[in-house]
């Protein structure tokens, strides 16, 4: 305020280097990066995928036909492969027509599916021998022959050079082709999940950005009845929106799934403080005081509690980084670096163009919308006539509410990280019903001979994994070098087997200097974690009776069933850190232990009532679950803070403890409503994401900071009412 313009300067520049950066962004899709770092699971599957190389990134492609047995229909599939194979991203195939039998003595090989068959009859024979014969193809070729999977393994130069979009295109492309009546071509695989988490991320970012700002200066022209106070409101938000963006990039390069929630979050953040702040130098202003020096009285009065909302706001964000994940990690530094840049923007910007506004002959002369003050006088009665029996209902369901919280037990979805209209996602169901699924598992092991061609104990070693993993998962439901028993019976030695597969499939089994095996199973997408957790340890226990000890089982699904529910314990630590730390900074803050004891009834029961919700609905605690009751928690908390904050300045003022509670009430009430009402609305577009885990999150927070506020109006009045002696002689006059 003393140095407007030098502010304004550096401001502006900030802003414009921010605005810079809009042109850069990106939302990284990949939800490994969720886990990286997560722990041991994390470790051993990177190990794996550098080792043998996994089928997490290729691309499955679905064919459906009611004619796959017509000659000319097979012949069509087989060109089909064939163009599959030239595919520019394309290190190699897997469909009944990559695949080669050993044809003799001199390691002479013929395609697996003959080429030119005349009948059905003849087609239907082969495609039969082949799933009787090979475990690769029972997975890839429907029993009923309704149709058949081809898989394409990706180049990773080609993905990291081009990325998985081109990928897809180039793939699409080549499907139009064969855009024939007689059959249908599906896409997906975990290349096509990402793409649709990646799309439905950055509509997610617009939707959740303009929308926020709609409804914000919305609900601040109902509370304003201006359009010029809605917009001043509005602007401080929309600021911090552009520096979060810029922030982002320049520090991550790129957003992901969770740290997009947060442009819609610190934009509600934003509004919530903004709307506290006018509202104070709007009433400032009525009361009579120059409009200027109502904003230097307003930084005064309401920056203090603005800057120790920060700190647990803040701090909230921090507790999340103990989970050993990147993902969580880059969303709790994002969330740490957004709320300062929030707070920056409202006691900077917010009243610079305040100061511009008067002097450009802007005068606030509107009372707060009748909606925002009709409520308080009910609530003053209620606190002053029933302020015990109240406190003591809050408490004992407070202490009831308690049971649901040791109760809930951390579950994790894979399916939730998807939109709920996903087409990858169905056509993996199909797959799922009709072979063997998408979903792989791999059963790591160590061969002791060091053969590139397997020795015969390395052999029976691999036969016996390969048994166990078939008595687990279902005959033909495992594919390995032990799989090709029908031409080891028929005579051929393992070499012309390998060769026949080829060197880039062999590397799937075996590595080239013969240390190492591999067995994959192909499960259901739609295994729950909790039945991937007990097929893996079933298979561990399995193998441990059959003499193998030393093998080790991870994928995908693996990582995400074991360290998703780590990943939530350590949440929900951080969480109790959170609301620990909370408490005692606002004691701290307010220099009585009285105050703390206070606040953590009406800020802690809003969670355990969303948590008494999970409950009884049965969806137990997932990730962005603990994330939202986290950052809630920490949103709620602003509000007590405020609160506090004007009644200990009441107190001060000489007023007398009920007498303080009520003038608190009156003045801060309304705003809080209003802020309340802002932050609902503006999480409420979250609501409307098509990821499930990201609606979920914005259903959680708004039902949180409803119960906040409740929690705010009516349970901490009527504490502070009960526990008059408790608190006779804080902030000054006593009761």
């Amino acid at each position: 305020m003393r140095y407007p313009k030098a502010v304004a300067a550096v401001l502006i520049a900030f802003t414009a280097l921010c605005l810079l950066q809009f042109p850069k962004i990106s939302i990284d899709g990949d939800l490994l990066r969720l886990y990286k770092n997560s722990g041991e699971h994390y470790d051993t599957y990177v190990e794996i995928g550098n080792t043998f190389g996994t089928f997490e990134n290729d691309a499955y492609l679905l064919v459906k036909s009611e004619n796959l047995t017509d000659p000319a229909v097979i012949e069509t599939l087989r060109e089909f492969a064939l163009e599959l194979e030239l595919v520019s991203f394309a290190r190699g195939t897997l469909s009944p027509f990559s695949l080669r039998k050993p044809a003799g003595d001199d390691g002479v090989t013929r395609p697996a599916v003959p080429e030119d068959m005349s009948s059905r009859d003849e087609v239907a024979s082969a495609l039969n021998e082949l799933r009787e014969t090979d475990p690769m193809m029972r997975n890839l070729i429907v029993s009923d022959l309704s149709g058949l999977v081809m898989l394409m393994f990706p180049e990773d130069a080609a993905l990291k050079e081009r990325g998985e979009a081109a990928m897809i295109d180039e793939l699409r492309d080549l499907i139009s082709w064969y855009d024939y009546d007689r059959f249908t071509i599906e896409l997906t695989g975990p290349p096509l999940w990402k793409a649709e988490l990646l799309n439905a991320s950055r509509s997610d970012q617009v939707k959740f950005t303009a929308s926020g700002i709609i409804l914000g200066f919305l609900t601040a022209f109902l509370a304003f009845r201006t359009f010029w106070g809605a917009v001043l409101a509005t602007l401080a938000p929309f600021i911090s929106v552009v520096w979060l963006v810029g922030t982002v990039t320049m520090l991550f390069g790129s957003f992901t799934f969770l740290t997009n929630i947060l442009t819609a979050l610190t934009l509600v953040i934003a509004f919530a403080e903004s709307m506290f702040f006018c509202f104070h130098w709007l009433r400032l202003s009525r009361e009579g005081m120059d409009h200027v020096e109502a904003i230097k009285e307003t930084i005064l009065r309401v920056s203090p509690a603005c800057a120790l909302t920060s700190i647990t706001t803040v701090f909230a964000f921090v507790s999340l980084a103990i989970t050993p994940s990147q993902g969580v990690f880059e969303f709790a530094i994002t969330g740490a670096i957004a709320i300062p840049l929030a707070f920056l923007a409202l006691v900077t910007f917010l009243p610079i163009a305040l100061l511009v506004a008067v002097k450009l002959g802007y005068r606030p002369k509107q009372a707060p919308s009748v909606a925002l003050t009709a409520v308080i006088p009910p609530l003053i009665t209620l606190s002053n006539k029933f302020g015990k029996p109240v406190a003591i209902l809050s408490v004992l369901a407070f202490i009831a509410m308690l049971y649901p919280h040791f109760q809930l037990q951390p579950s994790f979805s894979f399916q939730q990280f998807l939109p709920n209209d996903s087409k990858a996602l169905e056509t993996s169901s199909t797959i799922d019903q009709g072979v063997g699924g998408v979903a792989p598992l791999y059963i790591v092991y160590p061969l002791y001979d060091a053969d590139p061609n397997v020795s015969d104990p390395d052999f029976k070693r691999m036969e016996t994994v390969h048994g166990v993993v078939e008595d687990v998962f279902g005959k033909g439901k495992a594919i390995s070098a032990a799989s090709f028993t029908h031409y080891n019976d028929a005579g051929f030695s393992r070499q012309q087997i390998f060769d026949a597969v080829g060197p880039f499939m062999k590397r799937r089994f075996i590595t080239d200097d013969g240390t190492m095996a591999m067995a994959t199973s192909f499960v259901p997408t739609g295994l729950s974690s909790a039945e991937v957790r007990d097929l893996v340890e079933t298979t561990q226990e399995k193998l441990v009776d059959a003499g193998i000890t030393d093998a080790q089982i991870t994928g995908f699904r693996v990582l995400s069933a074991y360290e998703s529910i780590n990943m939530i314990k350590r949440l929900q630590d951080g969480l109790s850190l959170a609301v620990v730390f909370s408490i005692f900074i606002i004691g701290f803050a307010f220099r009585s232990w009285r105050v703390a004891l206070i606040c953590l009834l009406p800020n802690f029961a809003p969670i355990l009532g969303t948590e008494l919700y999970l409950y009884v609905s049965g969806a137990g605690l997932q990730l962005t679950t603990v994330i939202s009751l986290t950052i809630a928690f920490g949103i709620a908390v602003d509000d007590t803070i405020h609160f506090m904050n004007h009644y200990a300045r009441a107190r001060q003022q000489g007023y007398e403890h009920k007498e303080a509670v009520n003038r608190t009430l009156d003045r801060v009430g309304p705003a809080l409503i209003a802020t309340t009402l802002i932050l609902c609305a503006g999480t409420t577009v979250v609501i409307f994401s098509v990821l499930p885990q990201v609606a979920l999150f914005g259903a959680l927070c708004v039902l949180t900071l409803v119960l906040a506020l409740l929690g705010d109006l009516i349970i901490l009045p009527a504490l502070l009412i009960a526990g008059g002696r408790l608190m006779k002689g804080f902030g000054g006059k006593p009761s």
